[in-house]
């Protein structure tokens, strides 16, 4: 993995000094967090793990009632913020390694604990490069509970106060179909708007010799499962990427009876956020035409759950700069689109930034899956990533 030469009375030299020295401790800290997961809304372990760690540092550390830690270091007008997600999922660990999770039923299987170790990282990097003067403005820390449930524990933070006066805001996720020592960029959407959908229907049941004299629900399910993507793609802007998929559909016990109320679930994705506004009151319209003519009743319920994450040029752009310096004009790739949500989203609605796919994957190795208990990641990743982070923020306070 290549690396650009810098000085050590620049800030991309003390960066790279500072992570190499606490190389070892940062690679240890993700271990531990990742034998120790919790749920999003109780990450009180690993949000005191985060405040110990950084205690002897000059950042000035508040513990966000209900969640998170907002951290602020630095002096001047501009200020930037980065972000990390602290919470895991209820999967269980199939790993196996010495720091495998001590939880049952819970891990992290999306990389959050990457994304915590290496905030710590780029904070530890950032602490130095004030310390002697060369950090040109302030920087905010954001480590965000509750990623991993819709709406998302971005929202907490925003409402304390998490992106009052900051001009860009940075993050990173881990991709392990990407190699360890390259981070995936894109300008524009990159992962998609993602809420959930919730139907419920009721009618007059009977004996399936008899569907005339019946309100025949199950065919009303069948008729949503079918018509209601096919409408959504002729009723919003093809561009918009809509998908609707189904999860769940329950109706009936036995095969000659119609029964009384059936249900389905699934998700509606979209890539743009014009779109995203509108889906909501589409949807509950259209299920009602869907199912009217055959008697039955619809009861919705639609949850909201994160916008798009829509990368800023100018940010990506900064976040391109600071991954050359740490890796080389190599270091970015394009990445593709995604209809994954991340609340991310939420923080791009409100002000420009960019994330990067941070590749976690050894090369020559297994391509793993996020939200699997058999993920792995190259721990190199950690380092990595602390050093991008800290210098995507010093680049941005110079822009």
């Amino acid at each position: 993995m290549p690396d650009t030469p810098s000085t050590a009375d620049e800030p991309s030299g003390v960066i790279a000094g500072v992570v190499e020295k606490y190389a070892d401790h940062l690679i240890d800290f993700r271990r531990d967090i990742h034998a120790h997961p919790e749920l999003a809304w109780g990450e009180s372990r690993t949000t005191q793990k985060v405040l110990e760690a950084l205690a002897d540092t000059d950042w000035h550390l508040k513990a966000v009632v209900g969640g998170g830690i907002i951290a602020e270091l630095g002096t001047g007008e501009r200020r930037v913020a980065l972000r990390a997600d602290l919470d895991a999922l209820p999967v269980e660990d199939l790993t196996k390694d010495p720091w495998t999770s001590t939880v049952p039923g819970v891990a992290h299987a999306c990389g959050h604990d990457v994304h915590t170790a290496g905030l710590v990282g780029a904070a530890l990097a950032l602490d130095e490069v004030n310390a002697r003067g060369l950090l040109p403005g302030r920087v905010r820390l954001l480590f965000q509970p509750a990623e991993e449930i819709m709406p998302g524990g971005a929202l907490h933070l925003i409402q304390a106060g998490a992106l009052d006066d900051v001009h860009h805001v940075f993050g990173l996720h881990c991709d392990p179909s990407l190699d360890v020592g390259r981070l995936g960029l894109r300008e524009g959407p990159l992962t998609g708007a993602a809420d959930s959908l919730f139907v419920r229907v009721g009618g007059k049941g009977g004996h399936t010799s008899r569907p005339h004299l019946t309100e025949d629900l199950t065919f009303a399910l069948g008729k949503l499962i079918t018509e209601l993507p096919a409408i959504l793609s002729r009723r919003l802007d093809p561009r918009a990427g809509v998908s609707v998929v189904w999860g769940m559909v329950q109706a009936g016990s036995a095969p000659n009876v119609i029964p009384g109320r059936g249900q389905l679930s699934g998700t509606v994705r979209m890539l743009d956020a014009v779109a995203w506004a509108d889906a909501e009151h589409l949807v509950r319209t259209l299920v009602g035409q869907i199912v009217a003519p055959y008697g039955v009743s619809a009861e919705v319920t639609y949850q909201r759950g994160v916008p798009p994450v829509v990368n800023d040029v100018d940010a990506t752009a900064i976040l391109a700069g600071a991954i050359e310096r740490v890796l080389g004009v190599h270091g970015h790739v394009s990445t593709s689109q995604s209809l994954g949500g991340e609340d991310f989203g939420w923080y791009l609605d409100r002000i420009p930034g960019s994330m990067a796919r941070l590749g976690t994957r050894t090369p020559g190795g297994p391509t793993f899956d996020l939200h699997q208990g058999n993920l792995r990641i190259d721990e190199r990743s950690t380092g990595i990533a602390a050093r991008v982070l800290a210098e995507a923020a010093v680049a941005s306070l110079t822009a």
